[in-house]
């Protein structure tokens, strides 16, 4: 009897979640190669197991990746699709579907192209960050296929935004360009992201909140969305011409910042050690 009352319990939701309510012996086929369909319970499960993982250890690109897909639907992924599809270019990119791998973006070729263009730059960041195109998780766990390539462009193009900001992937770069990607897509992951705050030194929390929190904010508002760059026709513009285009400022060097501050310490410390051995001297 009350199988029964559940059956019909199900026929009466609407058609979005009736299509959802499944267990996990009864799991749908996939849509694409790599999707894993999930019930609303192994989402949320898998969002707040992503979010306490990535959190404890932020260089675990696959959780983060996790969390992303886990908090990006009902809205925010549809939310983007909508915005390339009211955009010509996002149209194409749509049509088109290109990847970004090591196949498609010959590394090689890249650095040979002149200073300062977008390509350049792109490659010049990965060889000076030890990564390459493919480090990018499939997405698995949205079940639309254009919203789960919507999603997949989006991480695909994320060293786009680090090459011409310039920003790098220690936390504290990386903070600052989820912080700018948050006020550019809405994607919840971007927001949740910045709860690593609380693993940055003092001095480095305060100057993201002093510098770079400020900077994505207003670049991040401000900006052409991002998900509509067709990067692979950019990569031989001038990186100062494209930034002005999508209407961002090029953010303070953050490594230069640190190297800075690095010396200062080593010059104070050398200063500091030389007046106790003069000291030293003259009570002897």
């Amino acid at each position: 009897m009350s199988s029964t009352k559940t059956f019909h319990k199900l026929l009466s939701l609407p058609p979005s979640i009736r299509a959802r309510s499944f267990s996990v012996l009864n799991r749908p086929p996939p849509n694409y190669p790599g999707h894993v369909p999930l019930t609303w319970l192994e989402r949320g499960a898998l969002a707040v197991g992503s979010a306490f993982g990535s959190l404890q250890n932020p260089y675990r690109h696959d959780l983060i990746a996790s969390l992303g897909e886990a908090t990006a639907k009902p809205y925010f992924v549809s939310r983007l699709r909508r915005a390339m599809l009211e955009n010509p270019t996002g149209r194409r990119i749509l049509k088109d579907k290109p990847r970004i791998t090591s196949q498609s973006m010959r590394l090689e070729e890249l650095r040979k192209l002149p200073e300062n263009t977008v390509g350049r730059a792109y490659a010049a960041w990965l060889d000076r960050e030890g990564v390459t195109p493919d480090t990018r998780d499939q997405v698995r766990y949205i079940d639309d296929p254009e919203e789960a390539y919507v999603m997949q462009r989006y991480r695909e193009t994320h060293d786009f935004t680090h090459a011409i900001t310039g920003l790098p992937v220690i936390i504290e770069g990386e903070l600052a360009v989820k912080a700018f990607e948050f006020a550019n897509t809405l994607l919840p992951m971007t927001a949740l992201s910045l709860f690593a705050i609380v693993r940055l030194k003092p001095v480095e929390r305060e100057r993201f909140f002093s510098i770079y929190l400020p900077w994505a904010l207003r670049n991040g508002l401000k900006a052409e969305e991002f998900v509509n760059v067709y990067w692979e026709e950019e990569l031989e513009t001038d990186v100062d011409v494209l930034r002005e285009r999508l209407g961002i400022e090029k953010p303070p060097d953050l490594r230069e910042i640190r190297k800075a501050l690095r010396d200062k310490k080593k010059a104070e410390k050398a200063q500091r050690e030389s007046s106790e051995r003069l000291g030293a001297v003259k009570s002897a």
